[in-house]
């Protein structure tokens, strides 16, 4: 799964790809039909690839990257964002285990799955990640 270049940013919905950069910021364009493109400039605005995005787990950190691939091995099926707090519970119990679960809310659930529904249709979703330069 390749996700790099793509990144979530504090106080906006869904997720963007990186397209460039300038004086301003960096120039995204969001994912979702719209294609709509913004200059976040990141002295106001908070923003984290999705590779480098991690849950708090029960012993050690667990990777998104991680539990969007367990879903993936899974089918792809998710319950429906909109489902209630026990469903989605039970649902990431399975796709991620060993969570912390007092520090894992529903919303961060609802978040995962929006964002692991955004993704799957995209090619990079089944292309490998190039290796990290060294």
């Amino acid at each position: 799964m390749n996700l790099r270049g793509l990144v979530s940013v504090t106080g906006k919905p869904g997720l963007f790809k990186l397209i460039g950069q300038n004086k301003g910021g960096f120039v995204l364009e969001s994912l979702d039909a719209s294609k709509v493109k913004s200059v976040v400039n990141l002295s106001t605005t908070k923003m984290a690839t999705l590779e480098d995005i991690t849950i708090y787990g029960e012993d050690e950190e667990i990777r998104l990257l991680d539990v969007f691939e367990t879903i993936k091995t899974n089918g792809g099926n998710t319950p429906d964002v909109k489902a209630d707090g026990n469903t989605l519970r039970e649902y990431f119990r399975e796709v991620a285990p060993n969570h912390d679960e007092a520090r894992v809310y529903s919303s961060d659930i609802k978040k995962i799955i929006t964002w692991y529904n955004i993704i799957k249709e995209l090619p990079l979703f089944e292309k490998e990640a190039p290796e990290p330069l060294a």
